[in-house]
């Protein structure tokens, strides 16, 4: 088998799927997990987006939990980028949660 051909690692197909998440849509890292093909590993998928090498552009600040609540302790630097980054889209973010209903991608 060539380089070119080896199958992606987990994290490479996690990375995949938060590539395709559209602008000012967010998915829930069980979600993700799924599409990736990982089933019920959403775990797995923030481990995955902390190894994201140095210079990316995967939209990782895109994937929150299923009950539309940002991951990140509420005041930290991570947090106040990931809902900035998701205002700057569109995203409406109250009190660390985005309203799944209105915001979470359909593909």
């Amino acid at each position: 088998m060539h380089e070119s051909e080896e199958e992606p690692t987990k994290e490479q197909k996690i990375w995949q799927v938060v590539a395709t998440i559209p602008k000012g849509k967010v998915a829930s890292y069980g979600q993700v997990a799924a599409m990736a093909g990982l089933g019920r590993q959403a775990r797995f998928v923030g481990r995955a987006l902390g190894k994201l090498p140095a210079g990316h552009c995967i939209p990782w600040y895109r994937v929150i939990r299923s009950n539309g609540q940002i991951a990140f302790p509420e005041g930290t630097e991570t947090c106040q980028l990931q809902t900035e980054k998701l205002r700057l889209e569109g995203v409406e973010v109250y009190k660390g949660r985005v309203k799944m209903k209105d915001f979470q991608w359909q593909p």
